[in-house]
């Protein structure tokens, strides 16, 4: 099937190449087609572009389109829902046609002969599922789509002339096979109720259910029949509409729900009228047929009620809305008779239809939205149903003898077609709301015609209509919101305004002309803007007038409601369109109309906190001016801070308080007018108040902050009845506690342990106020303690005195020097015995006879007897002590000489073949030494091991007694190589064979450079000595050391070795000899007690736990794989 589209509007079209062949025309200038001066986003740009612009040539309300569909036989009945399209044709075929599928037809063949059975009409439900055949023989047939052939309906024996679908229930559920109840108007006047079912069950028919309800009494034909059920979600009632040629019935009733099993729903609603007559309105004709047609415009939703209801008739359409809202039984609200138009005959219609007397009367009518479509035996008719005029009319391409058969809708898809015995047309709707506009707003429906407006242009007239209208009927605030929305010049539409003295209504249209203005133009909107503002600011005086002339009236309280009304727009305006605003023309028609109020809000509103401030400080309303400084920014409140803290000190303090941003440097000068200026004593100084605060709760370290708070403490006046002259030599400690707890609790810096403020200034500010503990207790913080013991004694502050004298704990020296001087003040200055007795109780420090010097000569003892004999007392309990250790020692020092005595006649065993644990030689080859660590070491190994983990302290007595032992040898000049008998050396082996050369046996430092193995167990010691003993270390000879700590005393110079010369210069030799001998031997001892104190392997053991196996630059391969 294929459609092939006319252009109803009949429209030649330009031929597209004709331009083109004309060859080349220079470039005219037409006026009028400039371009849009207003950006695309502007409703005014789509204004003047229609102005100028020519309009292209609007869509055709309707398009006729030819359906090519091949025919096998004259089509009867044409039906359309839901897509789906079925065609009767005269030799009693059915076609089915899925319009989403239009190539793919379904013939369903009646299996009866054409002289036994001819198609009168197809009725098709609204889901496009169930189909309805009817004849003129009164056999009726049902078709399912799906089904390969119909059914026919035995029991349905009657000319069925119309179809009431139930559309709730067809369309609610796309799987039931069931129409449920449906109504059936018959040819001769019954209307029947029925229920017919798809579903195939052996024991039960289609026909589920057939029962005829209600009898036309004039027994006419019931061409048209519908019913709708409401409310839709809860049905209660139902309406059914029914029609003859020439009558309407309403019958409205409740529906019979009783029954679970479908059928039986209308009785109860007919039952009413078979005594008492519906509602009926009659229509004579002289034709026998009429249509019924409802449209809603959400037909395709299972659960909507139609809106509009037209009955073609003889005499017109009669038509109105469907109101199911009321309570009477006529439910057409505004119910007209719209009689047909003339019409002129086609010259193709056959002479007998031109001169048929009911040509006038079309043969079929379909309804949309806005239009009555009726087909004549010739054309189709498109007549408005707003103002029932001519909207569209084409006339149909007949051929010869072709017939007309019917207009037919889709009421789900809202499709309209046309055919004939021979063709089908498909009336396409494609711009059906073109002309809306235009009817609604000559019938002055402006919402309504808004609603339907297509382009800018149509708008702008509309609004401009309704504009005028409205200022005509005087209603000047809608006028002024309208001609806001059009393109009428704004000066006709404020000097219209001005004309009729409406100057609030022109107010309005600023408003909305001013939002409706471009925010790049800005000169427009700062001069609306502008005469708004002086509007206000007038209509504000004018009220203020009225209510001061009525102020006995009793519209004082309306006309004071306007007021406050007008000044809140106001003060919304000015946040609104402060940018288009210029503030200093703002400020000048403020002041000229004396607004202050409205002055001060629009310099709050954009910001001008300055000005504000400076009007509160001018009008002496210091807590309004510090609010205002509270909202802003930081700056104000140095700028203001000086005459803020001189009349309102608690508020400014209180806000500055809340402001931690501020910086207290800048509020300095601010502060120090409070220094001097007169204050209640009885106030707390609230300057002070504010540098706690910052000192103590936001932790400023600023020496300037807290020289000020000294400042302010010292500068205080001591008391309100000391005179000038002597407040530099009275006390008044009472007045100096706060100034002490800010001393003594201010912060003081971390790294250096001193206070932020300056002592010097400090002290300097004091002195010059005469305050005595201040300037004690600043000379302690700069540990000048015997300054601020002289100054407290020299005010007589005696306890002032003592505490500074206890402050330096850890000097006990100076101490004790600075309770003396207390303890001379006491005795000679104030001259009480009893007292200076009492005060010894108060340290420990000093004793009876530390102050005895400081009485005089003429004091009698008898006045501090008692006082030395306990001090006599107490020092002989303290000999007793010191004689009682005494003993004690005597008797610890016997008891290590006894110890001492014994471990020297402790011994070792050792093995012949013992080995040194150094070098692993043979350890009797030479001197050794055994540890009772079992740890055996030569002499020599000794020393190289025990040197590298010894302190300074104890190298350097090494060497020392080295030097001694080496000067004693060298005077002797004895050749040690000449000592032909080794054994007398003591614990010495037999021989030396075994002995290391002396290219071996040389620095112990040497050795360990080199590698060697003897310097293993030393090595990750010695690394860890510091390097500041290396020299010490270097000069220490293992050798030379170890010659000297076991040669025997024959050896050296003076004992035993030397001539047996007899005489008294002999003895004398002898005993310089024996002298040097024990000297020597006491030496070697000394050496001995310091090499051999500890085992040098434990000693490294333990010291160099902490040190790595491997040190750092060593190869070491035993731990390879």
């Amino acid at each position: 099937m294929r459609k092939n589209n006319i252009d109803v509007e009949h429209a030649s079209a330009p031929v597209p190449d004709a331009t083109r062949a004309r060859g080349s025309l220079p470039a005219v200038q037409y006026e009028g087609f400039e371009p849009s001066p207003y950006d695309e986003d502007d409703n005014r740009a789509d204004v003047y572009q229609d102005q100028v612009d020519v309009a292209p040539p609007a869509a055709p309300i309707f398009q006729l389109g030819e359906v090519q569909c091949p025919l096998s036989a004259p089509l009867v009945s044409l039906v359309v829902s839901s897509d789906s399209l079925y065609m009767g044709l005269a030799n009693n075929l059915i076609i089915e046609i899925e319009l989403s599928r239009a190539e793919q037809f379904i013939r369903i063949q009646i299996p009866r002969k054409p002289n036994e059975f001819s198609i009168y009409k197809l009725f098709l439900d609204p889901s496009g599922r169930h189909l309805l055949v009817t004849s003129m023989q009164g056999e009726n047939w049902y078709f399912y789509r799906g089904w390969k052939k119909p059914k026919q309906l035995k029991g349905f024996k009657m000319v069925i002339e119309s179809v009431a679908w139930n559309k709730a229930a067809l369309l609610s559920s796309s799987h039931s096979t069931s129409t449920r109840e449906m109504l059936i108007g018959a040819r001769n006047g019954t209307i029947y109720e029925a229920v017919l079912d798809a579903e195939e069950d052996f024991f039960k028919s289609q026909e589920r259910y057939l029962q005829p309800v209600f009898t036309l009494p004039e027994r006419h034909p019931v061409t048209g029949l519908k019913f709708d059920m409401f409310p839709p979600l809860d049905p209660k009632e139902a309406l059914v509409l029914v029609t003859t040629p020439t009558r309407i019935y309403q019958f409205v009733g409740i529906l019979d729900r009783r029954s679970d099993e479908p059928g039986r729903v209308f009785s109860t609603i007919f039952a009413k009228y078979r005594e008492t007559a519906p509602k009926i309105v009659e229509l004579p004709g002289n034709i026998d047929y009429s249509e019924l047609h409802v449209y809603g415009p959400n037909a395709d939703q299972a659960y909507s009620l139609p809106k509009i209801v037209a009955w073609m008739n003889a005499a017109g359409i009669y038509h109105g809305t469907l109101a199911f809202d009321t309570r009477t039984d006529d439910l057409i609200d505004g119910a007209q008779l719209l009689p047909y138009p003339t019409i002129v005959s086609s010259p193709s219609l056959s002479p007998t239809r031109k001169n048929d007397g009911v040509n006038n009367v079309p043969v079929s009518m379909a309804l949309t939205e806005f239009h009555f479509l009726l087909l004549y035996r010739d054309r189709v008719l498109g007549i408005s149903n707003l103002n029932e005029q001519l909207a569209y009319e084409e006339l149909l391409p007949l051929k010869p003898n072709e017939q007309v058969r019917g207009l037919t809708s889709d009421p789900v898809r809202k499709t309209y077609w046309v055919y004939t015995d021979q063709a089908i047309w498909e009336i396409g709707v494609s711009n059906e709301h073109r002309d809306v506009w235009k009817i609604y707003l000559e019938q002055g429906k402006f919402d309504a015609a808004l609603q339907y407006a297509n382009s800018a242009s149509q708008r702008d007239q509309i609004m401009s209509a309704q504009a005028k209208a409205y200022f005509n009927d005087g209603r000047y605030f809608q006028a002024a919101q309208c001609y806001a929305q059009c393109s009428v010049p704004f000066e006709e539409v404020t000097l219209k305004f001005l004309d009729a003295g409406e100057r609030d209504a022109l107010r309005s249209y600023l408003i909305s002309r001013l939002e409706r203005t471009r925010k790049t133009d800005l000169s427009q909107r700062m001069m609306l803007a502008t005469w708004l503002v002086e509007f206000y600011l007038s209509k504000c005086n004018e009220l203020d007038d009225l209510v001061a002339s009525e102020s006995v009236s009793q519209d004082v309280d309306n006309l004071l409601a306007e007021r406050a009304i007008l000044e809140d727009d106001l003060r919304h305006f000015f946040e609104t369109y402060k940018a288009n605003l210029d503030p200093r023309t703002v400020y000048e028609l403020i002041q000229g109309h004396g607004r202050t109020d409205m002055y001060l809000h629009y310099a709050t509103v954009i910001g001008d906190f300055e000005r504000v401030v400076e009007h509160w400080v001018m009008e002496e309303e210091w807590t309004k001016a510090i609010d205002v400084i509270n909202r802003q920014a930081s700056q104000l409140y140095y700028r203001f801070a000086p005459v803020l803290m001189r009349q309102a000190p608690k508020e400014t303090v209180d806000s500055w308080l809340r402001q931690r941003a501020l910086d207290p440097l800048r509020l300095v000068p601010a502060l120090l007018r409070l220094q001097h200026a007169p204050r209640d004593p009885l106030s707390p100084n609230h300057a002070v108040r504010y540098l706690n605060h910052v000192i103590f709760e936001q932790g400023n370290t600023s020496p300037t902050i807290h020289n000020l708070m000294i400042t302010f403490y010292a500068s205080t006046p001591l008391s309100s009845s000391a005179s000038a002259s002597t407040s530099t030599s009275q006390n008044h400690p009472e007045d100096d506690g706060p100034l002490l707890r800010f001393l003594s609790t201010a912060p003081s810096d971390p790294l250096t342990g001193k206070p932020y403020y300056d002592l010097d200034y400090a002290l300097r500010l004091c002195k010059q106020g005469g305050r005595t503990q201040p300037c004690v207790h600043i000379y302690s913080k700069m540990g000048l303690w015997e300054n601020s013991v002289d100054l407290a004694l020299e005010k007589g502050d005696l306890e002032l005195a003592k505490i500074n004298a206890d402050m330096p704990e850890d000097d006990d020296q100076l101490r004790k020097k600075l309770w003396l001087k207390i303890a001379k003040y006491v005795v000679q200055d104030k001259q009480d015995i009893k007292m200076a007795m009492r005060f010894l109780e108060n340290t420990e420090l000093l004793k009876i006879e530390d102050i005895l010097p400081f009485f005089p000569d003429f004091v009698v003892i008898d006045d501090f007897k008692e006082e030395i004999c306990t001090a006599l007392e107490g020092y002989s309990a303290h000999i007793d002590a010191l004689k009682a250790e005494m003993d004690e020692a005597t008797k610890n020092a016997e008891a290590i000489r006894q110890d001492i005595a014994a471990l020297q006649k402790r011994f070792v065993t050792l093995d012949a073949h013992e080995r040194c644990s150094s070098c692993a030689l043979p350890l009797m080859a030479r001197q050794f030494y055994v540890f009772p660590c079992h740890h055996t070491f030569h002499a020599d190994c000794l020393i190289g091991l025990t040197k590298e983990f010894l302190p300074a302290h104890a190298l350097r007595r090494i060497l020392a007694l080295q030097t001694e032992l080496m000067k004693t040898s060298h005077t002797t000049g004895i050749d040690r190589s000449a000592i032909a008998n080794p054994s007398l050396i003591t614990g010495a082996g037999a021989g030396a064979p075994g002995r290391q050369p002396a290219s071996q046996r040389t620095l112990l430092s040497t050795n360990l450079a080199g590698g060697g193995r003897s310097g293993g167990a030393a090595n990750g010691f010695g690394r860890s000595v510091l390097s500041a003993g290396d020299r010490l270390r270097d000069l220490i000879s293992p050798d030379a050391l170890a010659n000297l700590v076991t040669a025997p005393a024959g050896w050296i110079p003076g004992i035993g070795l030397g001539s047996g010369g007899g005489g008294g210069g002999g003895a004398t030799k002898r005993d310089a000899g024996e002298k040097d001998a024990e000297k020597a031997e006491r030496m070697r001892r000394e050496l001995e007690d310091v090499l051999a104190a500890n085992c040098p392997m434990c000693e490294s053991v333990v010291a160099g736990l902490d040190k790595p196996f491997v040190q750092p630059g060593e190869v070491d391969a035993s731990w390879d794989l």
